[in-house]
C-alpha cells in the first residue's frame, strides 16, 4: 500500500506536460500545450495540457484528467501502477506502509497461495504430455476437441490424475503445507476434523485461471468419466487470491489483442475462449463460472469500451445476453450481440465451419443491442398489446443506461422505428427513466457514504475499481442535461466558480462600528456557499450537488480544499468534471490584442470575479424562481378548491415580485 503522504508527494512532483509529451507530440500555445488527442482520431489538434492546473483536456472527445488518469487511460495502468511509474520518473522512493502482524500474515498467505497455484499448474501441464494417463486421457480429450499443441500450451492446460491423493502427496513432498493446499482449493477434507486430504480435481482436465499479469489464481477442472454423480465442471473456491466475480478467463492471453483491436468478444465457456483464440479471434474472454459482473466489465473497460457478446442461441443463452446488455451499458460500454444457430455455440460452430467462416459469421451477424433486444422482445410479445407495451418499457429502461448523448439519440431513433412508437414519445420516456436512475443513485450514495470530504486524494487501490465512468457533463452531454435539468447551465456555472476561484478573495462594501464605509474581504467560496445555503437552494444535477456539499463541509470545518483536491478526487466522475471546468478551449491572443491596442481585464481580476459571482448567483436564483412559477401555474390548472386556488395565486404573486426585483438587480427587463 502506498502511503497517502507519498501519493501526495508524487502528485506534487509530477509535471503533466513532461508525462504526456512522452506519448504525444505537444506544441506550446500560450500558457498551455496542444497536440492531437491520443484517444481518438483527429487531424486538427484539440488536446490541451495545462501545466499550471496539472490537467489535460480534449475538446474533441471530452477525455480529461490529471497525469495519473492519462497513464491509466493510455497505458492501461492500474492506479497504483501509474503512481509507481511517476515515482520512478521523478526519483521518488516509495516506502510501502509498514504492515501489521495481521497484514504481514495475510501477505505471506497470499504469496504462498500464488506459489502453490503456479506449482500445481506446471505439474498438471507436465502430466498432460509426460504421463501415460495424461497423454491417453487428458491430451486425447483436447485433441478430440480439435485443439492444437500451441493453443494447449498458450493456455497452460493440464491433467490431474484419477487418483485420490496423487497431487496432494506430491505437493506435500515438495514442501507445501496442508493449510496452503486446502486454502487454495487444490486439496479438500471430506470432513472438517478429518486428517486425510484428497485431490479436488482428480480425473479432470485442467484449465488454469490467470490474472491480467499472468499469475495463476485458480483452476477449472472438467470431468472425463461417465460417472453420472460427478459434476461436469469443478472450480476453485474463492480464496485470498481468487474471486470468480472479479476474474475473466483468458484475460491474460487476450488483453493485448483487445487493446489493439479496440474490441472484446465475450463468450460463456472456457472451451469457447480457447477455440476462438485458435480461430484467430484472440480478443476473446469469458466470465469464470458465474454470470457477468460489474467488476468483470470494469476489467474489460481497461482495454476497450466495445464488447460483442457471443452467447449460445438457446433460451438460457438469450436470457444471459439480455442481462449482460444492461450491465454493460450501465458501465458505459458499447454493445453488440452475435447469436449462433440453434444447437451451436462458438466452439461447435468453429469446428464445423473453420476459422475463416466463423470470423465472417461474427462480422456479418453482429447486431447492435437495440436490434437484438427488440427482435427478441417483439417475437415473444407476438400481437399482444400489453406485452408489446411491456417490451417498449423494457427497451426504454435499457436505452436510458446509455451514457453518450449521440449513441442514446441514435438508439432512441432506431428503437422507435422498429417498435413503431413516435420518436418524441420514446425520447421523453427515456429522459424520465434517466432522471429516475440519477436520483436513485444519488439518494443511495447519500445514504451509504454521506458528503464528508475525503481525507486523502488517493483513489482505492483495488484494481477492479480504477476505471473511468462517464461524467454527467461531457461536451456531448450538455445539450441533453439542459433538456432535463432546467438549471443545468446556472448550476454548472456555480461549480465552475468554486473550482476556479473558490480560494480567491474579493472585497464587498460594508459599514464599520461607526457607520463608515469600508470594504471587507471574503473568500469566494464562503460568499457563494453562504448565499445559496441561506436561500436553501438545491441543485437538480446530483453531481453538482455532491461537489457543492463537499465544498460546504470543508468550510464548516474551517478550511478550503487545496487547488488539486477535485482534480485528484477519488471519484472518477468528479475528476473528469473538475478537469473539464478548469479547462477553457479558447484564449485571447496577447500579440493580437497588443497589435490592435486592445486591453481586456484578466479573468483573475478581483473585480471581474466579484461581478461574475454576483451575476451567477442571481442567475441561478432567477432560474430556480422561474421553475417555481411554472410549477405553481401547472398546479393551478388542476386545482379545484377555492381556498387552494387563492393560496396558489398568492404564491405566484410573491414569486413574480421577487422575480421583478432580481431582474432589476441584473439590469433585465422582466415582461
Amino acid at each position: 500500500m502506498i502511503p497517502p503522504d507519498t501519493v501526495q508527494k508524487i502528485l506534487d512532483a509530477t509535471r503533466i506536460e513532461e508525462v504526456v509529451s512522452e506519448f504525444v507530440s505537444l506544441h506550446r500555445r500560450g500558457a498551455n500545450y496542444m497536440g492531437c488527442c491520443p484517444f481518438h482520431n483527429e487531424k486538427t489538434p484539440s488536446f490541451s495540457v495545462s501545466p499550471s492546473r496539472g490537467i489535460f483536456k480534449c475538446f474533441g472527445c471530452g477525455e480529461a484528467g490529471n497525469a495519473v488518469h492519462f497513464l491509466m487511460k493510455h497505458e492501461h495502468f492500474s492506479y497504483p501502477d501509474a503512481l509507481r511509474f511517476l515515482a520512478n520518473k521523478y526519483g521518488i522512493e516509495i516506502k510501502e506502509k509498514e504492515l501489521t502482524d495481521e497484514e504481514r500474515q495475510a501477505q505471506t498467505e497470499r504469496d504462498t497461495l500464488f506459489h502453490v497455484s503456479e506449482f500445481a499448474q506446471k505439474h498438471f501441464a507436465d502430466l498432460l504430455y509426460n504421463n501415460e494417463d495424461g497423454r491417453n486421457i487428458g491430451l486425447a480429450y483436447f485433441y478430440e476437441r480439435q485443439l492444437n499443441d500451441d493453443i494447449i500450451k498458450k493456455f497452460g492446460l493440464g491433467y490431474c490424475l484419477d487418483e485420490w491423493e496423487a497431487f496432494t502427496k506430491y505437493a506435500l513432498a515438495q514442501g507445501y503445507s496442508e493449510d496452503a493446499l486446502v486454502k487454495s482449493g487444490l486439496s479438500i477434507k471430506k470432513e472438517e476434523n478429518e486428517k486425510r486430504l484428497y485431490d479436488r480435481f482428480r480425473g479432470r482436465v485442467m484449465f488454469p485461471i490467470f490474472n491480467a499479469s499472468g499469475r495463476v489464481l485458480g483452476f477449472s477442472g472438467r470431468v472425463l468419466s461417465s460417472e453420472k454423480t460427478a459434476a461436469k465442471y469443478v472450480n476453485s473456491p474463492d480464496s485470498e487470491i481468487y474471486n470468480k466475480s472479479n476474474t475473466l478467463y483468458g484475460i491474460f492471453q487476450a488483453k493485448n489483442a483487445i487493446a489493439r483491436q479496440d474490441l472484446c468478444f465475450l463468450v460463456e465457456g472456457n472451451i469457447d475462449v480457447i477455440s476462438m483464440h485458435q480461430s484467430g479471434l484472440e480478443n476473446t474472454v469469458a466470465s469464470c463460472g458465474t454470470s457477468l459482473t460489474r467488476e468483470q466489465i470494469r476489467m474489460i473497460k481497461r482495454y476497450t469500451r466495445n464488447v460483442t457478446l457471443m452467447y449460445d442461441g438457446d433460451p438460457p443463452g438469450i436470457k444471459a445476453a439480455i442481462r449482460a446488455i444492461d450491465l454493460l451499458l450501465g458501465e458505459g460500454m458499447k454493445v453488440r450481440v452475435v447469436l449462433f444457430p440453434d444447437n451451436d455455440d462458438p466452439d461447435s460452430y468453429a469446428k464445423k465451419y473453420g476459422s475463416e467462416q466463423i470470423q465472417s459469421f461474427v462480422k456479418e451477424n453482429a447486431l447492435d443491442f437495440v436490434h437484438f433486444k427488440t427482435g427478441i422482445l417483439l417475437k415473444d410479445a407476438g400481437k399482444d398489446p400489453l406485452k408489446i407495451s411491456q417490451a417498449a418499457s423494457e427497451m426504454v429502461n435499457t436505452i436510458a443506461l446509455v451514457g453518450d448523448l449521440m449513441e442514446r439519440t441514435e438508439s432512441v431513433r432506431e428503437c422507435s422505428s422498429i417498435m413503431r412508437i413516435p420518436e418524441e414519445t420514446m425520447a421523453q420516456s427515456v429522459a424520465k427513466a434517466i432522471l429516475r436512475n440519477k436520483q436513485k443513485a444519488y439518494e443511495e450514495e447519500q445514504k451509504t457514504s454521506g458528503t464528508a470530504p475525503q481525507e486523502t486524494s488517493q483513489p482505492p487501490a483495488d484494481e477492479t475499481n480504477t476505471e473511468p465512468t462517464t461524467p454527467l457533463t461531457t461536451n456531448s452531454g450538455n445539450q441533453f442535461l439542459q433538456s432535463f435539468y432546467p438549471c443545468e447551465e446556472q448550476e454548472k456555472k456555480i461549480i465552475e466558480i468554486l473550482l476556479n476561484h473558490g480560494n480567491s478573495t474579493i472585497k464587498k462594501p460594508a459599514k464599520d462600528e461607526n457607520d463608515n464605509d469600508i470594504f471587507e474581504e471574503y473568500y469566494v467560496a464562503a460568499l457563494v456557499i453562504g448565499d445559496i445555503l441561506n436561500d436553501n437552494i438545491k441543485f437538480d444535477n446530483p453531481l453538482y450537488q455532491s461537489i457543492f456539499d463537499e465544498y460546504a463541509t470543508f468550510l464548516q470545518q474551517g478550511s478550503l480544499p487545496h487547488d488539486q483536491h477535485f482534480v485528484n478526487h477519488p471519484k472518477e466522475e468528479v475528476r473528469m468534471l473538475a478537469a473539464t471546468l478548469l479547462s477553457h478551449p479558447y484564449t485571447l491572443s496577447e500579440s493580437w490584442l497588443k497589435k490592435h491596442n486592445i486591453s481586456t481585464p484578466s479573468p483573475s481580476d478581483p473585480n471581474v470575479i466579484a461581478n461574475d459571482v454576483h451575476d451567477s448567483i442571481l442567475n441561478l436564483k432567477m432560474k430556480k424562481l422561474e421553475q417555481k412559477i411554472t410549477e405553481a401555474k401547472e398546479q393551478l390548472k388542476t386545482t379545484t378548491g377555492d381556498e387552494d386556488i387563492i393560496i396558489l395565486l398568492g404564491q405566484i404573486k410573491q414569486y413574480e415580485a421577487v422575480r421583478m426585483a432580481l431582474g432589476r438587480e441584473l439590469n433585465r427587463v422582466i415582461m
